[in-house]
């Protein structure tokens, strides 16, 4: 297979899936892993994909675009796992809390079968079915109904209506961008209303994401950074967002991705 043929199977994965593995490019297009990564630089040379850690995902930067959770699951995982170490650490056992869809806050779902006793809510497909996986009596799981999106959120008026009703010590909400002026955002405004009653049911809410997050701005806006007591995020942060989210949160986290400490910016 030419060159040619073979980024336009990469391109047409991306566009219909948000993302494409090189393990399984290397499948599917039976050529060795280092073909795919020159084809994905070349590709990304171009500005037609974006590299990420294990290949390549859709070019962001419009609004309302939305990856697929597929394809956000391979971008910087382990500042995820960092940031999951350092939001774990605010429970206590016997905690009720909320989490969002993403795949922050399903790395932090992993990290959850080490607390005991908590009640968990959640929108989310992925988060719902790792935490049923552990089989454990004292963990509770509420899955809210609603309709499926790309990043495998449940929203939409049912998921609304089953949140209206619930009241949660913490929230871990995941978030498509964080800008100074347009606060926590997301592309998909139906994502956006659910997470908005999510807040709501909350006594305490902890933003958790990355710091390719910051200067980022969705379609539509969940929350002013003023709105959030917490954002749990990595040292890739500079410095300048760290002084303006310091004095704009009540608490900023942020996690060492070598170091399970977490350091209060």
């Amino acid at each position: 297979m030419l060159a040619r043929q073979r980024q336009e199977h990469i391109l047409e994965r991306v566009r219909l899936t948000g993302g494409a593995r090189v393990t399984e490019l290397v499948e599917e297009l039976g050529v060795s892993d280092m073909t795919v990564r020159r084809d994905i630089a070349a590709l990304a040379e171009q500005g037609l994909v974006a590299r990420v850690h294990g290949g390549a995902a859709a070019v962001s930067g419009r609004s309302a675009e939305e990856p697929g959770f597929r394809a956000k699951s391979s971008m910087q995982p382990a500042q995820k796992e960092a940031i999951a170490r350092a939001a774990v650490a605010l429970l206590s056992p016997g905690d009720s809390l909320a989490l969002s869809a993403g795949t922050t806050t399903h790395a932090i779902a992993r990290r959850l079968r080490a607390v005991p006793d908590l009640t968990v809510v959640t929108n989310s497909l992925p988060v719902a079915e790792t935490l049923h996986e552990t089989g454990r009596p004292d963990l509770t799981v509420v899955l809210t109904g609603g309709e499926r999106t790309p990043s495998d959120a449940l929203v939409g008026p049912v998921a609304v209506a089953a949140l209206r009703s619930l009241h949660v010590d913490w929230l871990f909400l995941g978030v498509h961008g964080i800008d100074e002026r347009a606060g926590f955002t997301t592309p998909n405004l139906m994502e956006a209303e659910t997470n908005r009653a999510l807040i709501a049911s909350a006594r305490r809410v902890a933003v958790t994401a990355d710091s390719t997050k910051w200067g980022v701005v969705g379609l539509s806006t969940m929350a002013q950074l003023s709105e959030v007591e917490v954002l749990v995020t990595d040292d890739g942060l500079d410095d300048q967002a760290r002084g303006l989210l310091s004095e704009a949160l009540e608490r900023l986290i942020v996690a060492a991705t070598d170091d399970p400490a977490g350091q209060e910016g």
